[in-house]
């Protein structure tokens, strides 16, 4: 009885604290956040306005398009540069948005909560810089991602998933089966139902050697895409955390070409 007590205690309190093993945010006050934008040549957007995200410093006067990233559970927008050194020598606007409770944004992360404020930024891009708006959705921010399109609030043309999965509830079951994560979830993000209705092309990036995402969830996402709309890059050899996201990669114009078409 004492051994099954503990177990239901380490339960609870797994159930209460679920949230803060889940989202790992970097905070900063703005005052910091204000010199580390400046070291990497970016600027808060939108200007004047709250802070929902970043953008470079360099403006793209006819960019072929706006793609608005939504990054992974852990550090900040800040960490996630890369993508504007990616994305923008082809030709498109980046925007990286923050999450609530990330970086210096106020808030608690959830998943109402990230969703809720993900559709806000995407309709203010939409606003800002018009069509065509594509989203990037790297692990989590594939879950962000989903919620935003199953919302139907937003046009959206393609987007780009990187190490994306098919439900935070299997995930969850693969690494804490010991826990009854599936039954313990909160934030369940049901990327496969979210996805069904999307009508635009969708490149998914995954890391054959995915330690976090297992490589069946990507899988059983992939699969579940509508066919002739979707492409998959495989790196076989690469982590969920060292994928080859060196601006200078091939895979980065193919998969905007992809959904770009």
């Amino acid at each position: 009885m004492s051994l099954l007590l503990t177990y239901l205690l380490i339960l609870l309190a797994v159930f209460l604290l679920q949230r803060k093993m889940m989202y790992f945010p970097a905070r900063f006050s703005r005052a910091q956040q204000d010199e580390l934008m400046a070291d990497l040549k970016l600027q808060p957007w939108p200007p004047g306005g709250e802070r929902r995200g970043m953008i470079s410093q360099m403006s793209l006067g006819d960019a072929k398009g706006t793609v608005l990233v939504f990054h992974g559970n852990a550090g900040a927008a800040l960490h996630r540069a890369y993508y504007i050194d990616a994305l923008q020598s082809l030709g498109y606007r980046v925007i990286i948005a923050e999450y609530p409770g990330y970086g210096a944004r106020s808030g608690s992360p959830s998943e109402a909560a990230l969703v809720e404020d993900g559709i806000a930024t995407a309709k203010i891009a939409r606003q800002a810089f018009k069509e065509p708006l594509f989203l990037c959705g790297e692990s989590l921010g594939s879950g962000v991602v989903a919620g935003i399109i199953a919302s139907h609030e937003v046009p959206i043309k393609g987007l780009l998933l990187i190490t994306p999965f098919d439900s935070m509830v299997r995930v969850a079951q693969h690494h804490y089966w010991f826990l009854l994560a599936r039954w313990l979830i909160l934030d369940k993000f049901d990327n496969v139902a979210k996805f069904r209705d999307f009508t635009g092309r969708i490149a998914v990036i995954m890391a054959g050697q995915d330690e976090v995402i297992p490589n069946r969830r990507t899988l059983a996402l992939f699969e579940a895409l509508p066919e002739q709309r979707k492409k998959l890059w495989r790196f076989e050899n690469a982590g969920h955390n060292s994928l080859p996201l060196e601006p200078w990669r091939p895979w980065w114009r193919e998969a905007m070409e992809f959904i770009d078409r």
